[in-house]
């Protein structure tokens, strides 16, 4: 809505899956019906009391939405608020100058989000609210979201954004989206849909469907299009696709593996990795404007996975050319030589760069698990932040503050899980039916 007022390895079954020719028939749908519970995994040991009182609805125009609902349930699923429970509150103010904050204070809250929503002439709706800190009886933010009826989920999500940024200094990533691949049933009668939902895994949009694999989408920086692999013709091909109407188009179906696209911060290129007809992956850039090929690795060893620095001027991605899987870093100028990247371990695989270039997440070989690690660039410092068994896809939230991956553990299926990047907070966002992977986390909205 709204415009503001104010062997089983994942490299090895990567691989397989990247050499693999099959046959798909794909069709456009518009719902998904399988849904994402969330389980909180780990929180921090202090989380912020806060009160979120419910708003004041607009009968007949709001479709009944818990607006302050969705707002409690983004700041306790981060892991670092403690909402108070509707019997414990004192009053139900809807606007900041109702609230007595000695009475708020003595239930135990140290802030009050109020507010209120309005149906305006044009059909749009207004969700006014306010933060107050009950400590100093301080009006933190008041602001107003202004849009349809059908987008006041997404101005909920954007009021939990202002509430996290005022009070924890980091700007939120609620009203974002995620991409991921849901499969359903089992080999060889399986169903691939490819989803994108907001961030919290509500609000679902079937993209895309298909009785052959869907892998490794990938957001444009404008968050329009997804970049994804196909196999839609007996080969694996890569599509872009508008997200908003389903228009797509084929832009890599070269002889041999086409996989692992990443989108140019300026949005007019694709890093893939490509196989050729001998069959060795290499990685390769398109200009998606003028179809032209630039050649960035020529290595008998495997390069694949890139991710664009930052800048646009280098790659990460993942290589075995030192005998183990290792993550190297590569100008996109022609004839630069690869810089290799990770030392520690015998597998560092699957890069991606956090958006303000100071930390490099990966796959890492953690004992006998592989899980989701990430890398300091300025010390060389690696830390793991997840404990599965299985896990890979990592993927940054836009604010660089929370990672999604994939996991899988024994007996339980596929499931998305988050880390934050301090490691103190973590979730859990598993399908009701069937097995999700390969999360992408989209950018910023306008």
């Amino acid at each position: 809505m709204p415009t503001s007022e104010a062997g089983n390895s994942p490299g090895q079954r990567r691989r397989r899956g990247l050499m693999a020719l099959v046959a798909a028939a794909l069709c456009i749908a518009g719902t998904a019906r399988a849904e994402l519970k969330i389980e909180i995994t780990s929180g921090v040991r202090d989380p912020v009391p806060i009160a979120v009182v419910p708003f004041a609805q607009a009968p007949g125009a709001d479709g009944g939405l818990d607006v302050a609902g969705v707002i409690q349930h983004d700041l306790e699923g981060s892991g670092r608020f403690k909402g108070l429970a509707r019997e414990r509150m004192p009053a139900t103010p809807t606007q900041a100058d109702q609230v007595v904050v000695a009475n708020w204070k003595g239930a135990g809250s140290d802030y009050v989000v109020v507010g209120h929503l309005t149906a305006l002439a044009n059909g749009s709706l207004a969700v006014d609210f306010d933060l107050v800190n009950t400590l100093t009886g301080t009006r933190l933010a008041s602001q107003r979201f202004v849009g349809a009826p059908s987008a006041l989920r997404n101005a909920a999500h954007r009021v939990s954004d202002v509430v996290y940024q005022k009070i924890l200094g980091v700007r939120g990533a609620f009203a974002t989206r995620i991409a991921y691949v849901e499969v359903q049933g089992t080999p060889p009668a399986q169903r691939y849909q490819l989803i994108v939902a907001d961030a919290d895994g509500a609000n679902q949009h079937l993209v895309l469907e298909s009785q052959r694999p869907l892998m490794s989408p990938a957001w444009s920086p404008d968050g329009l299009w997804l970049s994804y692999v196909s196999f839609e013709t007996k080969h694996s091909a890569v599509y872009v696709q508008l997200v908003r109407t389903g228009e797509r188009r084929q832009v890599s179906a070269r002889a041999g593996v086409n996989g692992a696209p990443a989108w140019s911060p300026d949005g007019h290129k694709l890093a893939l990795t490509l196989g050729g007809s001998g069959g060795n992956p290499d990685i390769y850039v398109l200009d998606l404007d003028s179809q032209g090929l630039t050649r960035i690795t020529d290595d008998p060893a495997i390069d694949t996975e890139p991710d664009w620095a930052p800048d646009g001027r280098s790659l990460y991605f993942t290589s075995d050319r030192a005998g183990s899987p290792q993550i190297y870093q590569v100008g996109v100028q022609p004839g630069s030589r690869p810089k290799r990247i990770t030392f520690s371990g015998s597998y560092n695989a699957r890069p991606q760069i956090s958006p303000d270039g100071s930390q490099l997440a990966l796959v890492t070989l953690d004992g006998s698990s592989y899980r989701i690690a990430i890398m300091d660039l300025a010390s060389g410092a690696v830390r793991v932040l997840s404990h599965g068994r299985l896990d890979e896809s990592p993927s940054f939230a836009p604010n660089g503050a929370t990672l999604i991956y994939s996991e899988r553990e024994a007996n339980n299926g596929g499931a998305l899980a988050t880390v934050s990047t301090d490691g103190l907070t973590g979730l859990r966002l598993k399908a009701t039916e069937g097995e999700v992977q390969d999360p992408a986390w989209g950018p910023f909205g306008p």
